[in-house]
């Protein structure tokens, strides 16, 4: 469990199951009902309790089950929020689709009317992560939430400027304005940046993982590594036409409603 060979390959079956599972609690929810959809956040509620604790309880702990306790704790927090969204108990105010032709600044308003309760609910847990985690031993919880966080902002803007595959293959019915939102385009200026500064991320936790002593520092790093390369691959997958929702799309249930996908495979992890 030392290695970080290991550790990259837990961090990689993580990003696949949890992305799953959610995905498919979220469907089930979504075929029994509304009413069904608010009982199964809420009875994942233990969960987002469970990340809690284990956040609070590994930040003074350097060693190896602390390090892969604090990277599970981070994904529990993260699921629940994510699972929220989905079943449309945490979104936004709009639930309306955004009539086109409108203007950039007005695209941009009800974008974030669909988001802001969700995006303010990430921000908040970010800065308790922050407050409660700075300067810990053990970083790995608050540097994987942070990694999460800053890549699914980047991507939620490099879909509102707009990207050449976007899938809705997966977009629960709660969800189903959120695709008027989306703009499918040629590469906008941010996708760039965002590849780079993924890409410098990556690097820099390689870098830490090459200079690390410690056989807890070795797990962390590599599963910081891990994840932020994840990320990065998921915005390459906004670019290039390969089939990641073979992934998931054969352990879940079919849905109530056919979407029309917007790109012909994929979907973003997390």
């Amino acid at each position: 469990m030392a290695s970080p060979w290991i550790a990259a390959l837990i961090a990689l079956f993580l990003w696949w199951f949890s992305t799953g599972a959610i995905l498919m609690v979220v469907r089930y929810g979504e075929r029994a009902g509304r009413r069904a959809r608010h009982i199964v956040t809420l009875g994942a509620l233990p969960l987002l309790a469970a990340g809690v604790w284990g956040l609070e309880a590994t930040f003074a702990n350097p060693g190896i089950g602390a390090a892969y306790g604090a990277f599970l704790a981070a994904l529990a927090v993260w699921g629940w929020i994510e699972l929220a969204f989905l079943t449309g108990v945490i979104t936004g105010p709009n639930l309306h689709e955004c009539p086109e032709n409108r203007p950039e600044w007005e695209r941009f308003i009800r974008a974030w009317g669909t988001i802001a309760y969700h995006e303010m609910l990430l921000v908040g847990v970010l800065i308790l992560v922050w407050m409660f985690g700075y300067g810990a031993e053990n970083g790995v919880g608050l540097w994987t939430f942070t990694v999460l966080y800053l890549a699914r902002i980047s991507a939620k803007l490099n879909l509102f400027f707009g990207v050449p595959r976007i899938n809705t293959e997966f977009l629960p019915e709660a969800l189903s304005h959120l695709a008027s939102h989306f703009r499918i385009s040629r590469l906008n200026w941010l996708f760039p940046l965002s590849v780079t500064a993924l890409t410098l991320v990556t690097s820099g936790w390689m870098g830490q993982l090459q200079g690390a002593t410690g056989a807890g520092e070795i797990v962390g790093f590599a599963l910081l590594t891990a994840i932020t390369a994840l990320a990065l691959l998921e915005h390459w997958l906004m670019v290039l036409p390969l089939p990641d929702a073979k992934l998931w799309r054969w352990m879940l249930p079919e849905s109530k409603t056919t979407q029309t996908p917007t790109r012909p495979e994929g979907h973003h992890g997390f």
